[in-house]
């Protein structure tokens, strides 16, 4: 009885560092899809952004408008001076969404015309495995 126990400790034991090492790499690869979508931002490559988004984010916004919408909030920032990850957190549900795979990634950034800004990027993981941002908001 105490060799089924311990082997049940063990495989317990496994199962939760392959989900904690699963979860740490959904994590490493959403940030480094947020940080290309960022990059595309800050290049002023607007509309490649809504191109890159994920499917959802499309549907929400058209290209023209998300287009408008970012050239307005990002200019009067000037140039990107910094970025860093403040917190990314793994989530399976996001208030009106639909359940699924999301990091929420917040970032501390500067830029020249406004020292203390945060922006909050989340991606989403795709049917076919890749992270896409599905949402974007600066404040």
């Amino acid at each position: 009885m105490k060799r089924i126990s311990k082997f049940l400790a063990c495989v317990s034991l496994a199962v939760c560092m392959s989900a904690q090492a699963q979860s740490a790499q959904d994590i490493e690869q959403a940030k480094a899809a947020a940080t290309s979508w960022l990059a595309l931002a800050d290049s002023n490559r607007h509309a490649s952004t809504w191109t890159e988004a994920a499917e959802p984010f499309r549907k929400a916004v058209s290209q023209s408008d998300w287009t408008q919408t970012l050239q307005a909030i990002r200019t009067p920032l000037g140039a990107l001076k910094s970025r860093s990850v403040k917190s990314a957190t793994f989530a399976k549900n996001l208030p009106g969404g639909p359940e699924g795979d999301y990091v929420v990634i917040t970032f501390a950034s500067v830029y020249a015309n406004k020292a203390d800004t945060v922006e909050t990027v989340t991606p989403a993981r795709t049917k076919d495995g890749s992270w896409k941002v599905s949402g974007y908001y600066i404040r």
